[in-house]
């Protein structure tokens, strides 16, 4: 069971994992064993509460498919059951990540003095060009 929130919960048959070989270096280690897993989320055919879901099939993220599944693949770790945990924490990032309002931005003038400073400026950059000029 991965816990989402106090009422979000994910029962681990919805989950799909499977162990397969990690690439990269390793010697002879990583040809016998299998220690990266990769975790399929069918989003569409979860228990989420609908807001979730609707959160998570409008991310645009590379881990997932047009078909609404999420993917993750975890093989950092040479140990599978260190894998796999961190495959449930990344679901679960992605999961809160969908679901976090953006906070809202409150308007604001801009103050008196850095209003001044712009003019000076302003006047200081025209006085140079004014300067350019051919002096007749």
């Amino acid at each position: 069971m991965l816990k989402i929130s106090n009422q979000v919960t994910i029962h681990e048959s919805e989950l799909e994992v499977s162990a397969i070989r990690a690439q990269g270096a390793g010697g002879q280690h990583v040809n016998k064993v299998s220690s990266a897993i990769h975790l399929r989320f069918d989003i569409k055919a979860s228990s989420l509460p609908m807001l979730y879901k609707q959160a998570l099939l409008k991310m645009q993220d590379q881990r997932l498919t047009k078909e609404g599944v999420i993917i993750i693949k975890s093989q950092q770790y040479r140990s599978q059951e260190m894998n796999r945990e961190q495959a449930y924490q990344r679901l679960k990032e992605m999961i809160f990540s969908a679901i976090k309002r953006p906070k809202k931005r409150l308007k604001t003038k801009p103050t008196r003095g850095s209003q001044q400073r712009r003019m000076d400026s302003k006047t200081k950059h025209g006085r140079n060009k004014a300067l350019r000029k051919k002096v007749f």
